[in-house]
């Protein structure tokens, strides 16, 4: 069996404190894993995440592979995840660390880089690590861990090996592997134990028991044609080819495709399936060619291990997200996923501050709200050179914001190959209409519109026309950018035209800066509703005949507000 390390160099951290006292600690490992996110019980601290239930917060981190660095007791720790543990082969790595930094305890995750993690941020806090890992404490490496850009053929063989070597017996390096030329091994040259570093399997005569096979990842699949039947062909070829040319499957590193199969989706699918990355463009010299050049996928072999993101290019990817009201408890995570990934981000200033806290090497691309297009176009041309870019609106991207934008500058753009290239997702999020609804309770619970009140993109008069039909056909309307200082009259006249359809006592929704800091809701009436109650920042929701309110138990101010889903 084949092992992988879990942990990539690089990847985010979960940095979980349960009080205030291990934040300062908390904040120095966190500056060790630029882009990791301290989580802190919400009772207790404020921290970049909250969490509530530290078992379950903790297993969630686990089953998504996330690394954990705990700064509480191993024994809690260990107690919280101890239902999930079973194949070591995949776990992320864990750690419990003093709250005052003084110890650093690697717990799961030998195989996934744990303690090279406790190397890591024992140095950061200037402590040794309790590293027990008996190979990796006497060789001064783990050999069940290679580097990134090498592979253990098999983690059982890897254990043995280990063992006999802990045992005395003694062994031999053939191959390529600078990290083991400073480790402590016990190596002869007459040794029968081998490890052997190399793209090929092993068809060696000596016994494959005391062989220890190590594939550096240096092998490129180059698919050369652009149109592909299907990914199952695609995977069968290249494990063909491998086989036929006895180079390890874990050796292969990447699928290289010409840059017009860019939107080919069994080509994505076959990557997939392969578990490499798909790359897109020339290959590069310096690689020998395995397989006639008129085949149309051949294997490129380089002398040692690739780095995938330095050949071609990626398909680009282009997310327009949605970051909610404001609150990242009410982020999706889809969008949180987009804007861990992305490696360009743009929008309106006050949006992406929002967005935060970046890693060092994101790219922030700030405009002025009124520069729709413009930012539209933009992000196109980033993602068409393969970055991970983010647009990120307040809300939802498809509710008065960019998500329309973006794919209006793509019709216009369509004869553009590179554009048309870009994987476009659309990320929702919590609109502001539904986040001030939640809170008031169910305002929204029959049938209602989104109406904005700026003429700046329309005409007033076709705002008057859409207020008058919406108001005669009963619904419940949430009003978007109701008032500004460029045109203080125009929710005093949205008024005037509701109240001609609608009865004093229907009942209204003020919600200020909901999910920000310092927000405010408000219940009244559309005949005590005044335009100076009102600003950019407030959604307005105004009820239908049959919207309620009532007094929430326990509180002489607030009111709860729905609308029934029957009508009489």
């Amino acid at each position: 069996m084949a092992h992988v390390s879990t942990f990539e160099p690089g990847a985010p951290v979960a940095i979980v404190v349960l009080g205030i006292g291990a934040l300062d600690t908390a904040r120095r490992i966190q500056a060790r894993y630029p882009g990791s996110s301290v989580h802190g019980l919400a009772s207790r601290v404020q921290a970049d995440v909250a969490f509530t239930d530290l078992g379950a917060h903790l297993r969630n981190l686990y089953s998504s592979n996330t690394p954990i660095v705990a700064l509480c007791a191993a024994g809690i720790v260990i107690r919280c995840l101890a239902p999930l543990l079973a194949d070591k082969t995949v776990e992320p790595p864990v750690l419990a660390v003093a709250e005052d930094g003084s110890a650093v305890v690697p717990l799961l995750g030998g195989l996934g880089g744990v303690n090279v993690m406790a190397r890591e941020i024992a140095a950061a806090l200037d402590v040794a690590p309790a590293i027990t890992t008996s190979g990796e404490l006497r060789f001064g490496t783990c050999l069940l861990n290679p580097p990134p850009g090498y592979v253990l053929a098999d983690i059982e063989q890897g254990k043995r090996f280990v063992s006999d070597l802990l045992a005395g017996e003694t062994t031999r390096v053939e191959g390529e592997a600078p990290w083991l030329d400073e480790a402590g091994l016990p190596q002869s040259a007459d040794a029968i134990r081998t490890i052997r570093v190399t793209p090929f399997v092993f068809v060696g005569d000596g016994d494959g028991a005391t062989q220890l096979m190590v594939h550096p990842r240096c092998v490129v699949a180059c698919v050369k044609v652009q149109t592909l039947s299907s990914d199952a062909s695609i995977v069968e070829q290249i494990r063909h080819a491998l086989g036929r040319h006895r180079i390890a499957g874990l050796s292969l590193a990447a699928v290289l495709a010409p840059l017009g199969s860019m939107i080919s989706q069994p080509l994505a699918d076959a990557a997939r399936t392969l578990d490499v990355p798909l790359r897109f463009g020339e290959l590069p010299s310096g690689f020998e060619v395995f397989g006639p050049a008129q085949e149309s996928i051949v294997l490129a072999l380089a002398p040692r291990p690739i780095d995938p993101l330095a050949l071609g290019q990626a398909r680009g990817t282009l997310s327009v997200i949605g970051l909610g009201p404001g609150s990242a408890d009410l982020m999706v995570p889809a969008a949180k996923l987009a804007l861990s990934q992305a490696d360009d981000i743009l929008g309106y200033e006050t949006y992406v501050r929002m967005a935060g806290p970046f890693k060092p090497h994101q790219v922030l691309h700030c405009s002025d709200n009124r520069e729709e297009m413009q930012r539209a176009r933009h992000a196109f041309e980033l993602a068409s050179t393969g970055r991970k870019v983010v647009v990120v609106s307040s809300g939802d991207p498809g509710v008065f914001a960019m998500a329309a934008a973006v794919l209006e500058a793509l019709d216009q753009a369509r004869d553009d190959a590179a554009w048309s290239a870009v994987e476009l997702s659309i990320v929702p999020g919590v609109s502001a209409a539904l986040a001030t609804a939640a809170r008031a309770g169910a305002p929204l619970g029959h049938d209602f519109c989104m109406l904005s009140l700026s003429d700046n993109l329309k005409p007033w008069a076709v705002i008057d026309t859409r207020l008058r039909h919406a108001a005669q056909a009963d619904f419940v309307m949430a009003f978007y950018n109701p008032v500004s200082r460029a045109r203080p009259w125009q929710l005093d006249r949205a008024l005037d035209i509701l109240r001609e359809y609608r009865a004093g006592t229907t009942v209204v929704v003020l919600g200020r800066n909901i999910g920000r800091p310092g927000e405010t809701l408000t219940t009244t009436t559309l005949a005590n509703l005044r335009s100076d109650q009102v600003d950019m920042r407030t959604m307005v929701i105004v009820g239908s005949s049959t919207t309620r309110s009532f007094a929430r138990v326990g509180s002489d101010a607030d009111e709860w507000v729905y609308t029934p889903r029957w009508y009489e």
